[in-house]
């Protein structure tokens, strides 16, 4: 078996193979031979059938079988024999020219990119930073109290932060339309829970008061009868109710889980949980920061194959969200040439970090591995379940793996690179989206 290897692009690579008839043709009558002992054929006792009555059945799936088997051996035998490392599956075609007494096949593939990597300490980079004080503390319990707040009935008019009980009816074009009529419906004004001209229209109402005013939907509101349009609404205002909040003391602690009361380790308990918070913040923002950063290291081409499995897999996925969310995919185009751009992102990066990780020796450490884990425990009523959960499954060992390989390839980056500290506000950073 003879096997030769053209470069036909960058990372285009031919490889002609020859595959012996003798080989074929005794590996085959091997088989047959096999399978005509188990073979079972109406007219015939099991292990009798004739050999030629098997080769007639059965002889031409054998024979691509194993052809199959032959080519798919001496294409890993030449990948393997010039150290190649394949991008992609392989298209393989017969070939013309054969020698004598033997088959020819092409495997057109492509290999992976050979690059470069510029050294990190020439980039710039912004690393945030953000610490928890007593008054984020303090704004938290004063959220868990409004929580649980009880309510009072109030005298006077709507106002911001008093709760409002009310009948609406909406009219758009003198026609009544979906969801725009409600009887004893509560909301907390200021709360921003309904449209901004909705909540005007309520605000210095008295019980029992009824007024008409328009409220206009903005432009991208999410039902597209009323997006841009302006309806009329008549509201009755049915009962004002003004919030209690309960103190904090031994049985506001109790009702957040501490046994004994103790406010002070109320406190601490809920530092510990922001401080975690604002750490996973911090770490997926810095990180998304250094992966924008790093593709700046090096130029490279990249596999078609790659981009378009990942075109591809990218476009699978919205049809699972489509599908999730009750939309028929079916009468919806998701091509994956839509998501070309965003493949070869993904693809550049992956390949990217990838080497870095080879070159630096970035690989994830049996302790890191169990640490990253530990965190994750942190939040969960029964830790030591948790991490027993996480090391008997492969899939979540890989994904915690992955993601402990990238905050190394994250810590490596910052640790060359000209970083600028920069603080950032608590409210601005809770406030992005995760």
């Amino acid at each position: 078996m003879t096997t030769q290897i053209e470069n036909t692009g960058t990372l285009e690579r031919r490889l002609k193979m020859d595959v012996a008839s003798a080989d074929l043709e005794k590996q085959v009558a091997d088989k047959l031979r096999q399978l005509s002992k188990t073979v079972k054929m109406a007219g015939f006792r099991p292990g009798k059938v004739p050999l030629k009555v098997v080769e007639r059945s059965y002889g031409a799936s054998v024979q691509a079988e194993v052809l199959g088997e032959l080519v798919g051996k001496a294409f890993n035998d030449a990948v393997n024999e010039h150290k190649l490392r394949v991008a992609g599956d392989p298209r393989i075609e017969p070939a013309q020219g054969a020698t004598e007494g033997a088959i020819s096949f092409t495997a057109t593939f492509e290999v992976y990119p050979e690059f470069d990597v510029a050294d990190a300490a020439t980039a710039e980079l912004v690393r945030f930073g953000c610490t928890v004080t007593d008054a984020e503390v303090d704004k938290t319990v004063d959220i868990l109290r409004k929580q649980r707040a009880s309510w009072n009935e109030a005298s006077g008019t709507a106002a911001g932060g008093l709760r409002a009980t009310i009948d609406f009816a909406g009219m758009l074009d003198g026609v009544a339309f979906d969801g725009g009529t409600a009887t004893d419906f509560p909301f907390v004004l200021g709360e921003g829970r309904m449209l901004p001209d909705f909540e005007a229209g309520v605000r210095g109402l008295g019980v029992g008061e009824t007024r008409q005013f328009p409220v206009n939907f903005p432009a991208d509101y999410g039902s597209k009868d009323l997006a841009g349009k302006t309806a009329e609404f008549s509201v009755t205002l049915k009962k004002l109710e003004s919030p209690q909040l309960p103190e904090v003391n031994g049985d506001f602690a109790v009702q957040l889980g501490i046994a004994d009361g103790d406010v002070e380790r109320m406190k601490s308990e809920l530092r510990a949980n922001l401080e975690r918070e604002v750490s996973e913040r911090l770490r997926a923002r810095n990180k998304l920061g250094v992966m924008d950063a790093l593709p700046a290291l090096a130029s490279f081409e990249l596999p078609k194959a790659l981009v378009e499995s990942e075109s591809g897999a990218l476009a699978e996925r919205m049809k699972a969200d489509l599908k999730a969310r009750g939309m028929d995919v079916k009468s919806i185009p998701v091509p994956p040439e839509a998501f070309r751009e965003q493949a070869e992102k993904r693809v550049r990066l992956g390949l990217l970090v990838a080497e870095i990780v080879r070159r630096e020796k970035l690989q994830a450490k049996p302790d890191q591995i169990r640490k990253h884990i530990e965190e994750l425990s942190r939040s969960y009523e029964n830790p030591a379940e948790v991490v027993r959960h996480y090391f008997s499954n492969r899939d979540l060992l890989a994904q915690v793996e992955s993601l402990v390989v990238e905050q190394n390839v994250v810590d490596w980056f910052l640790s060359k690179a000209k970083v600028q500290d920069q603080a950032i506000a608590f409210d601005e950073l809770m406030s992005q989206q995760g």
